[in-house]
C-alpha cells in the first residue's frame, strides 16, 4: 500500500508494532511519555478508547511535518459497564479473570489518524466468550507474568486465550490490539481526501 505521508505509530506495544507491520506499511515509533489516559467519568464503551486516543494524538499535532502521519491507539476490554484496563497488580489481575470466566466482554479500541491538517477517529468492537477457567489456570497464567501489560489482563495471542475463549464476534487482530482490516480501509479513505 502507497500513501502519500510517513507513518508514525504512537505505541509502544510490541503487538502493535507487529499488526501494523503485517500491513506492509515502513513506519517510525515515536511515542511521547506522560500523555493522561484517563477520560470523563460519562463516558462509556467506545467513546472511551476514542477519547483516550484523540488524547494521545493531540500532542504530535503542532510537530508534525506535512508529509507525516501519526497514528494513535487505545484498547479497552468493557464488561458490565466496567473497564478493564491493565492489571495493577497480580491480584487485580486474577479478579479481572475470574470476572471474564464464563462471560461474554467487549473488546473496543479507538484509533486517531491525524496528520498537519486533518484529525480522524473510529472504534471497534470485538464480542468475546470465555469458557469457565478453573482457579488454578487463572493462578498459572496470573504467575506467568503476561496479564501485567493487557488490557482486561489477557492476550486472546496467549495460552489463556488458546484454552479460554470460546467465541468470537468481530475481529481477532482487534483483540491482538489493532484493528488492522478497518485500519487499512481508514488509511485508504483518509489520505484520499
Amino acid at each position: 500500500m502507497e500513501l502519500p505521508y510517513k507513518i508514525i505509530l504512537a505505541s509502544n506495544s510490541p503487538r502493535r508494532r507487529e499488526l501494523l507491520a503485517g500491513l506492509g506499511l515502513d513506519f517510525t515509533v515515536k511515542v511521547i511519555s506522560g500523555i493522561d489516559e484517563s477520560w470523563p467519568e460519562e463516558l462509556r464503551g467506545q467513546d472511551i478508547p476514542l477519547y483516550i486516543s484523540r488524547a494521545k494524538a493531540a500532542p504530535y499535532k503542532e510537530s508534525l511535518a506535512p508529509d507525516e502521519l501519526v497514528i494513535t491507539a487505545d484498547t479497552i476490554v468493557y464488561v458490565d459497564g466496567e473497564v478493564l484496563g491493565k492489571p495493577a497488580d497480580k491480584a487485580d489481575a486474577g479478579r479481572m479473570l475470574h470476572l471474564l470466566s464464563g462471560r461474554w466482554h467487549e473488546v473496543i479500541t479507538g484509533v486517531t489518524l491525524l496528520t498537519a491538517d486533518s484529525e480522524h477517529s473510529f472504534a471497534v468492537t470485538t464480542r468475546v466468550r470465555f469458557g469457565n477457567l478453573s482457579d488454578d489456570e487463572i493462578n498459572s497464567y496470573v504467575e506467568s507474568g503476561l496479564p501485567m501489560d493487557k488490557a482486561g489482563a489477557y492476550g486472546i495471542q496467549e495460552w489463556i486465550g488458546y484454552i479460554g475463549v470460546e467465541a468470537i464476534e468481530g475481529s481477532y487482530f482487534n483483540v491482538v490490539g489493532l484493528p488492522v482490516q478497518r485500519l487499512y480501509r481508514e488509511l485508504l479513505t483518509f489520505c484520499k481526501q
